[in-house]
């Protein structure tokens, strides 16, 4: 049975924070025992919070004053990361090295509480193309922006439809900022992605429908695409990764940081290895990163499965995929059935990407009776990695390796790859 509720919305008090919690917030507690979920802490601090929600099990606060500071507390380089402004950084305040262990003692915590798993893991930078340093600025390839009814673009406050208006945005990569989005104007349009090449070299707008009439496209520099409907030049990107191209339509998937994709494309390939004559599922295959890197390994005579849900990314890797005859792209969602009716394939190689949400139990199931020789779990979200894990390990299966990579840098996120093996 909860506590009854004392504290209100606008409450300021004094606590001390503990972990890191999924959402970026710091633990605390209120003076009653309630449980209070803290933004803008350092593990360790002693702070005063104002609660800023209230439900029936805990509470929200940003920090109001720090009492006692952390040694790894910085000053964010962003303008717009603070109490009651933009929402897309958790972590801009804390410095990368402690960023980094926050994170991997969250995976620690995900892996025990739900998949039994006692394992230590090392949060690993991913570096980009270039010499840039590892500030954790500067990475992201891809950023949504909302528009108000006025033209103006911004990005979203925390656990709000508000918006905080920019001029920039700091881990935008410098292709993103070249376009010039934040400071135009985007009338009749609810939201603009602006997407480029890990090098800038290709930049694109994806813009949508806010109320009526056409959106007007102002004179950025990046090709656009309204509605879906391509208006100018380039429609899309076309992206390097494992020394392959891929093009991607405007507001397709693509891996966000500048250097992920070309890194997950090099590590799944050594995990599984591929050897020519094999036959290999990819799920939720995207515009076929792995599903082209994949079917040149096996060659002419083996064959890869490409499963994705996605009819545009599913146009996009039958594209990316058109000199592999031996690679085909399914237009399907991954469901149990259809992994049951891979099974007389003989599959020797699973690589799956997931959303947030991960795989599933039930699709799990079905993927440990499959008997691969090898399983490699790309994730973006450690708590449905592990739920998926311990469907894999209760049938027998090994955990035999798992990295995690800051890919998300000032932001609690993280990337997973995970190496399973049938027993």
């Amino acid at each position: 049975m909860s506590e009854p509720t004392t504290e209100q919305v606008g409450d300021v008090f004094d606590t001390e924070l503990g972990g890191a919690a999924a959402g970026g917030a710091c633990v605390g507690r209120a003076p009653g025992g309630r449980v209070v979920f803290v933004r803008h802490g350092v593990p360790g601090e002693k702070v005063a919070v104002r609660v800023t929600s209230v439900t029936k099990h805990f509470l929200r606060a940003d920090v109001e004053t720090v009492h006692e500071a952390s040694p790894d507390r910085v000053e964010a380089p962003c303008p717009y990361a603070g109490p009651g402004l933009c929402g897309g950084c958790d972590w801009q305040h804390v410095t990368l090295a402690r960023q980094r262990a926050m994170k991997a003692a969250l995976i620690t915590e995900h892996l025990r509480r739900i998949a039994g798993i006692d394992r230590q893991v090392v949060v690993e930078p991913v570096r980009g193309p270039d010499d840039r340093p590892d500030d954790g600025l500067g990475w992201r390839t891809r950023i949504q922006l909302a528009v108000s009814h006025d033209g103006r673009p911004g990005l979203r406050k925390h656990r709000s439809h508000d918006l905080q208006i920019v001029d920039r945005c700091l881990i935008a990569s410098p292709g993103v900022e070249q376009v010039g989005a934040e400071q135009a104007r985007w009338f009749a349009a609810a939201s603009v992605e602006v997407a480029a090449t890990a090098d800038g070299t290709q930049r694109v707008v994806d813009v949508q429908r806010g109320g009526r009439g056409r959106p007007r496209v102002p004179d950025v520099d990046a090709g656009a695409v309204v509605d879906g409907l391509p208006v100018r030049a380039p429609h899309g990107l076309r992206h390097q990764a494992g020394g392959r191209s891929f093009e991607v339509w405007a507001g397709g998937f693509w891996q966000v940081h500048v250097g992920l994709a070309d890194l997950l494309a090099r590590l799944v390939l050594e995990a599984l290895a591929p050897q020519p004559g094999e036959r290999a599922l990819d799920l939720y295959a995207g515009v076929g990163l792995f599903a082209a890197l994949i079917g040149e390994a096996v060659g002419p005579e083996g064959h890869v499965l490409a499963v994705e849900s996605d009819k545009r990314a599913c146009a996009d890797a039958a594209r990316n995929t058109a000199d592999l005859p031996q690679v085909s792209v399914r237009t399907a969602s991954v469901e149990p059935g259809l992994l049951a009716r891979s099974a007389v394939d003989l599959v020797s190689l699973i690589v799956l990407d997931p959303p947030r949400a991960g795989a599933g139990l039930e699709v799990t199931a079905a993927l440990a009776a499959l008997r691969p020789r090898v399983l490699a779990y790309v994730s973006c979200e450690p708590a449905s990695f592990a739920r998926d894990a311990k469907v894999l390990l209760t049938a027998g299966w090994s955990l035999t390796s798992l990295r995690a990579f800051d890919a998300y840098p000032m932001t609690e996120h993280v990337e997973l790859l995970g190496v399973f093996t049938p027993p």
